[in-house]
Formats: structure tokens, sequence, C-alpha cells
């Protein structure tokens, strides 16, 4: 803990008004940073001689839709010689695009795409922005909360034609346009039991 103290210190020095805030979360230090400083934050990060963090393992989207920064773009990173972890977060409305940071750490560039592909958050400046896990014709973007949970559409590999192809998929309607309320829903109101949660009162 003295030393994620140590640490805290460091980055509000180092960072100045780029920093938001910083706190101790699980054992980790986790600070907010503006998109439009992501860049430069993370330059100083990975050199500042009381930091090093060289090492970005992971860039990931968080979607809060509710929110009216809807999105939140977080950066891990590793400092090997000082043994040390920090999470750096951004917060960002929909639509806003945020700078690509594949020129301070190579090892951004897929997760950007990646990233890209699930959330829809677009990477300015990034060499190759393109889809890396659904296909080119996807539509959306399936880890947003608002995305559709049943379609009308199967992507599978075909290795006779070697590409993606889509084909129809053949659901019941009734199961498309389930509405019933959720286990959970269900579980606190005992004057609307869910069908079939009579005869576990039998």
């Amino acid at each position: 803990m003295e030393n994620l103290d140590h640490l805290i210190a460091i980055t509000q020095e180092a960072l100045g008004p780029d920093l938001i805030h910083a706190v101790v979360q699980q054992d980790e230090l986790t600070i907010e940073t503006y998109a439009g400083s992501i860049v430069r934050v993370l330059t100083i990060l990975r050199d500042h001689p009381k930091c090093l963090f060289r090492i970005l393992l992971d860039v990931c989207g968080v979607d809060y839709p509710d929110n009216p920064k809807r999105f939140k773009v977080v950066y891990h990173l590793v400092s090997v010689e000082l043994n040390q972890r920090i999470r750096v977060k951004i917060a960002i409305p929909e639509n806003m695009e945020v700078p690509t940071v594949t020129g301070v750490f190579n090892s951004a560039n897929w997760n950007e795409r990646e990233t890209f592909d699930l959330f829809g958050i677009v990477f300015t400046d990034h060499p190759d922005l393109r889809r890396i896990l659904t296909g080119y014709n996807f539509q959306g973007h399936p880890l947003r909360k608002d995305f559709p949970l049943t379609g009308y559409l199967e992507v599978s590999y075909d290795s006779e034609q070697r590409k993606v192809v889509e084909t129809p998929v053949n659901l019941p309607q009734d199961f498309r346009n389930f509405d019933y309320l959720s286990p959970w829903e269900g579980a606190l109101r005992k004057s609307q039991p869910l069908p079939g949660d009579e005869k576990a009162s039998v």
C-alpha cells in the first residue's frame, strides 16, 4: 500500500492537469484522464523514470448506456522493473473518437481494432481500423448493451468457399418475441410468478 501511495504521488506530479483522479482498487492504481490527453499520459507513464510502464497488456471498452458519457476505454499497463500495474480510464460520449495509442505501444493495434469491432469506438489515426472478430459486413457492435440477443442471420466460415458466409436462422417467433419476466424479476414478484413456477409450490 505504501508503494501505491508513492505511485499516486508520482503520477499526480508527472501528469499534472491531465489527471482527473487516482484511486486504489484491489491493490492496483486506477487513474482517469481525458480522451484528448491519452497519448501524452501513456507516453509519460512509459518513459518516466519512476513509472516505466513499458508493457500495454490490454485495451478494452465498457458500456454504460444510461450515462451521458456512455463508454469507458480502459488501458492496462505493467512495469516489470517496478513490479507494478496501473489501469488508465477515459470516459467518452457516444460517437466521440479517441486518439490511437499505437504510436506509443504497438500492441494497441489489435486491441483497438477489437474495441472498435465490439463497441463501435473509433480510434483516430489508427493504421488499419477494421473489424477483427466479426465479418466485414456485420451490422452493429455485439458488446453494446443495446445489441439484440437474437437475430435473423448466422455467421460461419465455409471451408469450401474459403470465406465467412451468412445463412438465415430458423428460430420460432415465440422464442424471438419472448416477453416473460426475467427469473430475477419473477423471484421478487410473488403476485406474478413466472409460467411454470406454480409447480414448485405443489
